[in-house]
């Protein structure tokens, strides 16, 4: 089982570089060893050896007949510290980031490959200003102009007391108890400004290995030139200098090119755009419920408001022309950053956020608070605007992939628009299950929304927004039993296979039906397009159902329908109820969820497996979004290779489990061309087809996973068929060069029990993919088709790392 199984035994020098999958591990589970030492890297990341091996450059003769191994663990990256509990709020950007990514091939259609990029920015910017709207929401109506203007609210919530219109005090006044509740959405604002800079530092400035000669960028027009990394990186090539079609060098994918892990400077212009639209969206609330009340009482501050209100829309005019401006550019290491943008617009915005509430907590006596903060309606807008922009995407999407269209990719190229939706939805239960809890708490037994209750309560969109959810629930339903029957019939069929496959005379009823089982329920990861697409597809009817009831009835669900049916008003009555418990329940779960992160570092390497999947891909379009561990872990593991091969001249081996496999892949596209020749990939329970090459086409494609084989020296897969989310990557041979992968290996090893194997075999689906003597077979495989080690070269590195790459001091 030890991944120091003897390998070769010829050819000088080899290393084998492990990276484990999601959920992290340790080192000494990778190196089956409990004494291991870190040589290089940090708490964060860093890469182990066992103590014995240490040494291993100065004594070769040592390890003439195995490879040296060494584990890089990342785990911390995504699982570390309690911090990383406050992730949880930033799952929507996560998911709508994800969508800028799932973008099909171009196909030559560079102008709808930008009009997608721009659309999803967009969205993302959307989300930021929904987020902040809640905050909004809570603080300023709910509690400031709601509840401490009631008296019967505010006479239950001491705390409140300061601030109660019938106290008379200087805070009464329905202004200045909005200027001093805006304090708490402009806190988030920057807290979400913080938590982007700061982990921007720690994750995503991690620059890759210099000298890049061999990676080649077209000029517009050539092919390929449209297969660039993001929205706009061919965009903004002029080729003006570029050098005849003919002597250009091939193609590098898009995961090859220097700057595809370094993007300082989109980063740091989405942040700046964000940050300003989140403070401007408090600045509005704020100022327009003071503005309408100067010009309905004709009050002498009715200019100064509407001046206020003006900037407040030119500043917003500019946050918007940031967001649409160009996206990334992978071509060159991204170094520059729009300083004078990066460092006027937000504070621009919060200048006139603090004008806004120097304006609102101007007296004006006898204003008084009654039903909802002025500017409810921007919640039906948001939601409105999202949905069509979600239509746009896929009406982009959609002709992007009939440009280019490939039978492996999801949902015929409608996955980003998809997930957007998704992302739309997380933001709207998130922030409205937010501010329906607050209510419900400051209304005590009665019902906000229902009449006669303290407060009026929330928008009544958010209400009916909660009752479209158990009726998206009822809708999956038919397909879950769908799924599930024919879970069942498969793994009937599957029963065969299996005693075939082991080649048994006298099976077992059971532990055949396990494993076919086993076998058949894997087999469900492959249908998530198509549950995916039910989900966000009513999703999208069921809001808009939400928008047009909200807006034409203006009251919750279970008013709207009154006089109705009794059928219906029942149906009404019900789906608000149930809608408003499980968006409680959420609400719960998720604190809850969020608490026991904090505290306990278990649940915290739990909720990782998340990150793990989700924050792979660099911010390119929300800023906010969780950081990118890739941009340190693929740098990392690069610069390790690189380093290892140049001071040794050995041959090298990366061997990746699961997200692992996806990581090793990406570092070694970005490898330079004299080192990627002289690196075997070994990938086992990898999703680099299975998820990654049918939910992001444009870079982990079939094209891109060819041409990868093409430059490293070789690439062996393992997979099972009990694996729900490793698989085949589909490559065929190529010239010398086999076929990446091998059979799906047996699951369990064993069908029964045997002298060698007393007891049962468990079936391992994912994991100890180690444990099968294949692994070390194949690793020996690849070992041997490397060419022979270099003579040992003196290392010219002046800044204290030996050849092991551990710091001499």
């Amino acid at each position: 089982m030890s991944p120091a199984t003897p390998a070769p035994q010829s050819g000088g020098a080899a290393l084998e570089l492990l990276v484990h999958g999601v959920g992290g591990a340790t080192p000494q589970d990778m190196l089956d060893d409990p004494r291991t030492l870190r040589v290089t890297g940090d708490a964060t990341a860093a890469m182990h050896r066992r103590g014995v091996d240490l040494d291993a450059e100065d004594h070769p003769e040592r390890y003439a007949e195995r490879p040296v191994p060494e584990a890089y663990c990342w785990s911390n990256l995504t699982s570390g510290n309690g911090t990383r509990a406050l992730w949880l709020l930033l799952l929507p950007f996560m998911v709508a980031n994800l969508a800028h990514w799932m973008r099909p091939p171009a196909g030559g259609r560079r102008r709808s490959m930008r009009l997608y990029g721009v659309l999803v920015r967009l969205l993302a910017l959307t989300l930021t200003v929904l987020l902040t709207a809640a905050a909004c929401e809570v603080a300023l109506d709910l509690t400031a102009w709601q509840c401490a203007g009631s008296a019967a609210c505010a006479a239950d919530r001491p705390w409140l007391g300061f601030l109660a219109a019938d106290r008379g005090g200087w805070w009464s006044q329905p202004g200045r108890r909005l200027a001093l509740a805006a304090l708490v959405p402009a806190a988030l604002v920057a807290l979400l400004w913080y938590l982007s800079n700061r982990t921007w530092s720690a994750y995503e400035a991690q620059r890759p290995p210099t000298g890049y000669d061999d990676v080649a960028t077209p000029p517009p027009g050539e092919p390929g030139a449209d297969e660039s990394a993001s929205d706009d990186a061919a965009g903004d090539e002029t080729g003006a200098d570029a050098p005849p079609a003919e002597e250009h060098p091939p193609v590098r994918p898009a995961l090859g090119r220097p700057g595809f892990w370094y993007g300082r400077r989109l980063v740091a212009r989405l942040r700046a755009a964000h940050t300003a639209a989140g403070f401007l969206t408090v600045a509005a609330a704020v100022c327009g419920a003071a503005a309408r009340h100067d010009r309905d009482t004709g009050g002498a501050g009715a200019l100064v408001g509407s001046a206020l209100e003006a900037a407040l829309a030119l500043t917003a005019a500019v946050c918007l022309v940031v967001v649409v401006r160009r996206g990334r550019s992978e071509k060159r290491l991204d170094h520059a950053v729009d300083r004078a943008l990066v460092a006027r617009l937000p504070a621009a915005s919060l200048t006139l956020l603090a004008a806004a509430l120097l304006y609102a907590a101007w007296s004006r006596p006898g204003w008084e608070s009654s039903g909802t903060l002025p500017g409810d309606t921007t919640f039906g807008v948001l939601t409105l605007f999202q949905g069509l922009l979600v239509v746009a995407l896929g009406v982009v999407a959609l002709s992007l992939y009939r440009s280019a269209p490939h039978a492996r990719t999801a949902m015929f190229g409608l996955g980003g628009p998809a997930t957007a939706m998704l992302a739309c939805a997380l933001g709207g239960v998130m922030t409205g299950g937010v501010a329906q809890r607050v209510a419900d708490w400051l209304d005590g037994p009665g019902t906000p929304g229902a009449g006669g209750g303290r407060i009026v309560g929330p928008p009544v969109l958010l209400s009916w927004q909660a009752s479209v959810i158990p009726v998206l629930l009822l809708v999956l339903v038919v397909p879950c039993a769908v799924l599930a029957a024919r879970t069942a019939l498969t793994a009937r069929r599957f029963a065969a296979e299996v005693d075939a496959d082991y080649g048994v005379a006298t099976p077992d009823p059971v532990r055949t039906r396990r494993i076919a089982s086993t076998r058949a329920a894997a087999g469900l990861t492959d249908a998530a397009p198509v549950l995916i697409g039910i989900v966000s597809g009513s999703t999208l009817l069921l809001g808009a159902g939400a928008v047009a009831g909200a807006w034409t009835s203006g009251n919750v669900p279970g008013r709207a329908f009154d006089g109705a049916h009794d059928v219906i008003a029942g149906a009404a009555d019900a789906a608000q109820a149930t809608g408003s418990w499980l968006v409680g329940l959420g609400f719960i779960l998720f604190v809850t969820w969020g608490r026991r992160a904090y505290k306990d570092a278990s649940a915290r390497r739990t909720i990782g497996i998340l990150w793990d999947v989700g924050t792979f891909w660099p911010r390119a379009a929300h800023p906010f979004a969780p950081p990118c561990y890739a941009e340190r872990a693929v740098p990392d593991l690069t610069w390790r290779m690189s380093s290892w091969t140049r001071t040794t001249g050995g041959r090298l081996v990366i061997s990746g489990h699961s997200q692992g496999s996806v990581l090793a892949a990406a570092a070694v596209w970005q490898l330079p061309e004299h080192t990627r020749h002289r690196v075997a990939l070994l990938t086992y329970g990898s999703p680099l087809e299975r998820l990654y090459g049918r939910w992001f086409p444009a870079y982990f494609g079939p094209d891109q996973l060819t041409a990868l084989h093409g430059e490293v020296h070789c690439w062996r897969n393992l997979w099972r068929a009990t694996d729900p989310i490793g698989g085949p990557v589909r490559v065929p041979a190529d010239g010398d060069k086999p076929a990446v992968d091998r059979d799906a290996l047996l699951d369990p090893l064993v069908y029964g029990r045997d002298h060698d194997h007393p007891l049962p075999e468990p079936v391992l689906g994912h994991s100890d993919y180690q444990a099968d003597p294949v692994f070390a077979a194949e690793r020996t495989v690849l070992l041997d088709r490397l060419p022979p080690a270099l003579p040992r070269q003196r290392s010219d590195d002046r800044t204290g790392q030996g050849s092991s790459g551990r710091s001499s001091g």
